[in-house]
Parts: C-alpha cells; sequence; structure tokens
C-alpha cells in the first residue's frame, strides 16, 4: 500500500509533524527553496513577456532527487511550505519538478504546527494558489532586472562589486536623507525650567513650566533662548506669587493594545532585548518549527511569525478567556470578546502571532528553552493575553498654576485597576504619581527652582525598530523582508551600526545619490508603495503579473540607457591637499571601506583615513608613528612596518608599493621581535617555459601548488597533481589539490568548470570492488580512524588502511 507524501519547507518541521500523523504518510523537507533564477546570467527573456529561466539551485540535486523518488512512491503529494508567497512560490517549484513522476499533488496550508491544524489542512487540501505564485515571481523578476542592469553602471562610477536593490535602495535613501537632516542641523539654545512648590497639604510637588508669555512651551519654538533671560525670569519669579489656576481630575481608561504582527514584534524585540530584525525572526522560526519540551517531545509554541493582520481565531479567543478568568478573575475579562481592526493593505491570509496553546505559560517551558527563545515567547505570550483582557482604569489630576510670565503644569496618576497590565508585569511597575490637595485659588509656597543651559538635538538616527516602523507606514517591503532590507544594508557596507543606530557609510551615501538623480521613480517612496499595492493585486487576482512588468520596464528601461551615458565616474573631491604633491584628495572607495586618495595618481598615491564630525566636514585621522622593529628588509635595505591582514600581523617592507617583500615574526618574552624563518621550498622540476627551478609552495588557503623560483619575472604556476586521473567517464583531466577559503582541502578536477566533479578526501587510483567506481580515497572519521572508502554515495564501501601506503 503507498503512502502519502507531505513536502514541508524546514527539516525542523519534519520531526514535529511526524509525530502527528500515522504510518500512512510520510515527512520530507525542500530544505527552503529548489529552483531559482540562474546566479551567472539574467535569465529572464525580456523579448518574450519577461518569461523566466528557472533551474535546480546548485546544491539541491541530491534534495530534487530524493524528493522526486518518494513522490515517484506515493499516492498523493502534499506541498507544505510556509502559508506566504515565498511559501507558494517553493511548492510551486517543487511541483514543477514532481509532476513528471506524480502529477497527484495538493497545496495544504496551517498556521500552527498542531494535530489538529495539519489534520485539518490534510481534509481541506487545495490547488496551488497560481496568482500568489505570480506575485512572488513578479517581484523575483523585478529584484532581478534591478540587480542585474544597474549594479554594472554602479560598478564602473562607484565600486566594482557593489550592487543595487528595488527596496532597500529606498531604505538607504531614508537612512540617508536622516543624516542629511542631522548635518544640515544647527543647535538652538534653551533653558528648561522647574519649579518645587508646596501647598496646604503635603507633599511638594515639582512642576514643569508650561507656558510663557500665553505660549507654549517648547524646545526650539518658544522657550527661555539664552541666559540673561533665564536669569531674568527666575528673579521674577523668586519675587512673584504662584496661585492655583485649576484642578482638574477625571478617570482614564487605556486599551491593550493588538497582538503581535511582523513588524511590532521586530519593534519590540529590538527595544526591550536588544535583538537585531533577523535575530528575532530566527528565533521566531524555531519557536514556530517546534522546539523539545522534555516528556512532550518536539512542540511548536507559536503561530506563523510573517503575517501583518491582527486577526485571531475564535478557538484561541476561548482558550485566552479560559485562562484569564482562571488565572486572574472575571474584573479581568472585558463584557465583550476584543475584535481589533486589520489595516487596509494587510494580508489576512493567516492570524496574528500568538501562543499555539495559550495555557503553555512562559515559566512552563523555561527549563526547556535557550534564554532567547523564552524571553521572545514571553514577550509573545504576555501580549497575546494582554490583547484579550480587561481595559486599566487610572485617575489623572492636572494642575495648572499661574506666575509672573508664565503657566506651569503638573500631571499626577494613580492606577486604581490595573486589567490587562497584570499581565505584562506591569501592574507594579506603573508609579504612582500623586499630587496633593490643591483648589483653585490656593497660593503655592515656592521652595526650589532649577534651570539648567541646554541645546536642541538634531533628528535621531534610526534604531531597529524605528526603522522597520518607518518602513511599515510608508508601505515600503512586507513583513518577511524587513530583516532581509536591514541585512543588506550592512552586509554591503552601505550603514553601520554605531550605539545600534543606522549611520549610512560614505559609500551608502555615494549610492544612494547617484540612484537619486538618475533613477528617480525607482528611489520615490510613493513609487515603490505603489510597486508593493500593485504586487498585491497580482496575489489577489486583481492584475497580470506580465503587464505589472510591461509596465514598469516603459520607464525603466529609457531611464536605464541614459543612466548608462549620463551617470559620471564618482569623485568627491575635497578641500584636503596631498602634503606630498600638492594636489586635492578625494573619497575613494578600497576593500576595507572609504579613504582620502590624491587626485594625482598613480603618479602620487598618498592616502588618508578620515571621519565626519556632526556638520558632516570632514576630519583626517593622523597614524600613529609606527613601531621601530628594528628589522630591515633583505630585498631593499628599508625598514620593516608591522601590518595588519584579515589573518593576522605581518611585517612589510615600509618601501611598499615598490618592494613588496614580507614575513612573519614573533615576540619573545620581553616583547622584542623575532623574525619568524620561513621553509625553503621543495624543488621539483624545471620551469618549461623559462628553465627556472620548480618549487612547491603553498597557498595562503593551505592547498599546494607548483611555481616557478623566477617570480615575478616568470609567472609560471599549476597546481598540485595527486596522479590520479579524473573518473568522469569522458574526462582527461585529473584531479588536483586545492582549498576552500575556509582552508578545507579538496581535490577537483584540473580541467575545471569544464568538469566539476571534486571529493573531499585524496584519492586513490583504485577501482571499488563493491561499485566499480574508478577511485577510492583515504579518509579519517571518529569511529573508524583513518581507512580507505569509496567516495560513490550510496556505496558505503570501507575498508582499513593498515599496511597500505
Amino acid at each position: 500500500m503507498s503512502k502519502d507524501l507531505i513536502i514541508v519547507e524546514s527539516p525542523a518541521k519534519v520531526k514535529t509533524i511526524s509525530k502527528f500523523l500515522g504510518k500512512n504518510y510520510i515527512v520530507d523537507a525542500s530544505v527552503g527553496h529548489v529552483r531559482d533564477l540562474p546566479t551567472r546570467d539574467l535569465g529572464v527573456d525580456e523579448e518574450n513577456n519577461f518569461a523566466p529561466r528557472y533551474e535546480v539551485i546548485q546544491g539541491k540535486e541530491d534534495v530534487v532527487k530524493r524528493l522526486r523518488s518518494a513522490a515517484k512512491k506515493a499516492d498523493t503529494v502534499f506541498l507544505a511550505p510556509d502559508p506566504d508567497r515565498e511559501g507558494e512560490a517553493i511548492a510551486w517549484h517543487v511541483a514543477e519538478l514532481l509532476k513528471p513522476v506524480n502529477d497527484n499533488i495538493r497545496r495544504i496550508q496551517f498556521n500552527e504546527i498542531t494535530s489538529r491544524a495539519v489534520k485539518e489542512a490534510l481534509e481541506n487540501a487545495q490547488e496551488l494558489n497560481e496568482d500568489l505564485f505570480d506575485s512572488q515571481q513578479a517581484r523575483r523578476i523585478l529584484d532581478r532586472l534591478v540587480g542585474y542592469k544597474i549594479s554594472p553602471i554602479l560598478w564602473k562610477n562607484v565600486k566594482r562589486g557593489i550592487s543595487a536593490g528595488r527596496v532597500q535602495s529606498v531604505a538607504l535613501k531614508i537612512l540617508v536623507e536622516r543624516e542629511k537632516e542631522r548635518r544640515a542641523f544647527r543647535a538652538d539654545e534653551y533653558w528648561p525650567f522647574k519649579v518645587l512648590l508646596e501647598g496646604g497639604n503635603p507633599p511638594p510637588f515639582w512642576m514643569d513650566l508650561h507656558k510663557l508669555s500665553g505660549k507654549a512651551v517648547k524646545p526650539g519654538v518658544n522657550h527661555v533662548g539664552n541666559q540673561e533671560q533665564a536669569e531674568s525670569l527666575q528673579q521674577a519669579l523668586e519675587t512673584g506669587e504662584f496661585v492655583v489656576d485649576s484642578v482638574v481630575e477625571k478617570q482614564r481608561k487605556r486599551n491593550p493594545l493588538p497582538p503581535y504582527i511582523t513588524s511590532t514584534l521586530q519593534q519590540d524585540a529590538n527595544r526591550r532585548m536588544g535583538y537585531s530584525a533577523k535575530r528575532t525572526m530566527s528565533i521566531a522560526q524555531r519557536l514556530y518549527e517546534g522546539v523539545e519540551l522534555g516528556k512532550q517531545g518536539t512542540t511548536a509554541l507559536i503561530t506563523y511569525m510573517r503575517t501583518d493582520s491582527v486577526r485571531i481565531a475564535k478557538d484561541a479567543q476561548d482558550a485566552a478567556k479560559k485562562l484569564i478568568l482562571e488565572r486572574f478573575g472575571a474584573d479581568y475579562y472585558p463584557p465583550k470578546t476584543r475584535h481589533f481592526k486589520t489595516k487596509g493593505s494587510a494580508q489576512d491570509a493567516h492570524e496574528a502571532i500568538r501562543p499555539v496553546d495559550v495555557s503553555v505559560t512562559p515559566d512552563d517551558v523555561k527549563s526547556y528553552l535557550p534564554s532567547e527563545q523564552h524571553k521572545l515567547y514571553r514577550l509573545i505570550w504576555q501580549r497575546f493575553v494582554a490583547s484579550q483582557m480587561a481595559v486599566a482604569t487610572f485617575w489623572d489630576t492636572t494642575v495648572l498654576v499661574s506666575a509672573p510670565e508664565t503657566i506651569w503644569r503638573a500631571k499626577g496618576e494613580r492606577l486604581l485597576f490595573p486589567g490587562f497590565l497584570a499581565a505584562m508585569d506591569k501592574a507594579k511597575a506603573e508609579d504612582d504619581t500623586e499630587l496633593p490637595k490643591l483648589a483653585q485659588g490656593d497660593v503655592l509656597q515656592l521652595n526650589e527652582l532649577k534651570k539648567e543651559q541646554k541645546f536642541t538635538q538634531p533628528p535621531p538616527r534610526f534604531s531597529e525598530a524605528s526603522l522597520v516602523k518607518t518602513l511599515e507606514e510608508l508601505g515600503i517591503g512586507r513583513p518577511s523582508t524587513y530583516a532581509a532590507i536591514i541585512s543588506t544594508l550592512l552586509d554591503r557596507e552601505y550603514a553601520r551600526q554605531e550605539e545600534k543606530r543606522f549611520v549610512p557609510t560614505e559609500l551608502g551615501f555615494t549610492v544612494s545619490d547617484q540612484l537619486s538623480e538618475h533613477f528617480q521613480a525607482l528611489m520615490d517612496v510613493g513609487f515603490t508603495a505603489q510597486m508593493e499595492s500593485l504586487l498585491d493585486d497580482v496575489a489577489d487576482g486583481k492584475k497580470d503579473w506580465e503587464d505589472l512588468l510591461k509596465a514598469f520596464g516603459d520607464d525603466f528601461y529609457p531611464t536605464l540607457e541614459k543612466a548608462r551615458t549620463e551617470m559620471a565616474r564618482s569623485q568627491q573631491v575635497t578641500d584636503i591637499t596631498c602634503e606630498n604633491c600638492g594636489k586635492p584628495m578625494a573619497i575613494k572607495f578600497g576593500r576595507t571601506g572609504e579613504f582620502l586618495g590624491c587626485t594625482g595618481f598613480p603618479s602620487c598615491r598618498t592616502i588618508k583615513n578620515f571621519t565626519r564630525d556632526e556638520q558632516g566636514a570632514i576630519q583626517v585621522v593622523e597614524r600613529e608613528k609606527p613601531e621601530d622593529t628594528g628589522v630591515k628588509c633583505e630585498k631593499c635595505g628599508r625598514p620593516m612596518a608591522i601590518k595588519q591582514s584579515r589573518r593576522g600581523e605581518f611585517l612589510g617592507c615600509t618601501g611598499y608599493p615598490d618592494c613588496k617583500s614580507i614575513v612573519n615574526f614573533t615576540r619573545d618574552a620581553d616583547g622584542v621581535i623575532q623574525v619568524v624563518e620561513s621553509e625553503k621550498p621543495e624543488v621539483v622540476g624545471t620551469c618549461p617555459e623559462c628553465g627556472g627551478e620548480l618549487l612547491l609552495k603553498k597557498a595562503r588557503t593551505g592547498s599546494r601548488f607548483i611555481a616557478c623560483s623566477n617570480y615575478p619575472d616568470c609567472t609560471y604556476a599549476a597546481p598540485f597533481s595527486t596522479g590520479v586521473p579524473c573518473p568522469k567517464e569522458g574526462c582527461e583531466g585529473e584531479l588536483v589539490e586545492k582549498s576552500s577559503r575556509r582552508g578545507k582541502l579538496f581535490y577537483s578536477c584540473s580541467t575545471y568548470p569544464k568538469c566539476d566533479y571534486a571529493v573531499w578526501n585524496w584519492p586513490i587510483a583504485e577501482e571499488c570492488p563493491k561499485c566499480k567506481h574508478p577511485i577510492l580515497t583515504r579518509k579519517t572519521t571518529k569511529d573508524k580512524g583513518e581507512h580507505i572508502a569509496c567516495p560513490k554515495k550510496g556505496c558505503g564501501y570501507t575498508r582499513p588502511l593498515e599496511g597500505e601506503e
């Protein structure tokens, strides 16, 4: 009897879901996307309605092979990636790859990974949502067009290797515009006043200056502007009279906030715990997919965490009501069940973020969870429970007091009933600020007057929380993209974080300004928000995805051609003069960041580091005098200096770039530098190009190679051969030693990229006696130690190494 196959997105879900289902189901994972546009070319036929060309993602061949094999044996294939656009795209591509072996394919979705939700999804399986897939496909093609078409222009005119993005470029512009506001800002002096007053009843209380000469006091708008004015006002107050103008008392109600959506969760996690948006989503993903809870096994704790809907399922509301009544009492539940309104632009496909089972409290799972998972679960649990509770009530008192030229204000607050605050650990934390009994006309005694000089502050830089909030308010991106947008800005070095605030780099400024000048529509916030709305229309079946791309191209392609000819090489010349040749210095970009370089390059190679002050003025950073190492260069006799690379410190000739001599060093017990003599390379033959000696050398990443001793006059080099022919049929190459960027050795075909055969272990030119594979390898594992093994997957042939060379 054949079994049904369920394909989920993440391997972590396999274990959680498998325990809900019987023996008639097999659960497997696609491990994210399996197909995408090619990495080495555009992959979009612009002349044929933007038809995409998809290919299996490199490294996913075995996953596809496994899924096809399982689908071939299955009765029905249920596709169960996440319930959003990306999940629909994953399901769509998996379906396209499986249809040749099994076309009985159905789509299932669940907002929470529980037995009930999974079984309900299986009972209500549907067809794939073509509109939702088309929306994701249109977004992917838009991003590919922008990235592939604009990036080469930036390489030519700004810096090679950088890139443009349809959404993150607009986010970058938001950061850059805020920084420009800060640089243009000029501080304004002001003097805030506070007075400590006392009436007929204790205690004394502080009041803030509310109005000056009949106008409301605000820093930078209407305030005491200098010391002379401050002293004059102080003198008037000290000799004047303070009289109560009014006392207003009223009860105030405070309603709970709705449960979390993606953006509000990211904001709160950043404000309260300092988590980045990326970290928050990673933790939430684990809580959604399932965590180990002792005897309960793998259990999902929260619902799907990529959502902009505040809707709550009725059974979840009923469960919350039961918990509130049992835990807090009837007074803490509102007269009517709370329902929150989702904003119009939101996708209401699934619920708000909430606990799967609200009866599982944060205290219940604390001993099983890492600290960060427990903190985030507590945040989600408290917010959800609070959202279903009664209002908190306060008794507010507002007192206005008149004095010479001024009106003063004080506010008192007393908590009457904590309501929803009881679920959020805030009922006790609320500080009651009660005022004494006062009446209109009471004359008050001045006990103390405080004044201080202050200056208005520039608009603050964005934190992760405030940037996510701004992106959401402007309609830039979607819940699933906020973390990726922020990560991209940092990874591409368009911005950095200082004290958890975003600061655009010089590169970020330059890219943003160039794009804003030459791609005005693309960098327009309104245009980007409108594009998100149009993509939503595609998802809803209201708009054709090809028509959307055509309309985009009508403006994009002419703008692109114009930018190719009009965008000039970015060279921001400064007023800093080169100390060596007298020419001006310009801001340039290198592998390690921005620097000042002489415009006389290449005849003058002077460079300087720099920073900017609060107003954006360039400040040259003077280099520290290099340490006297006492070591002379063997090649040219000049002093050697300590230099830094990604791999650590070394001694480099101060005659660089004319002399490129480098040596390694250590320090003795007294801190004196000792040169580490490098081993003399082994001579392995004669150079076929110049007749010099061929030396066996080692690359920085660890692999060996052959090079001529007359380098750099002779550049002959060859990889180190194992002497083992490539086992791939029809290939005439041999296996040579290579190393990855992380320093791990492997052995690949010498004809790469024509042949991509490779193995991780030293190859042996011997046929496998079990599967007849042309080679074996020398392998080391913990359980067997060093031994001989067949590299072909599924063979499993091994034998001891004893007595073998």
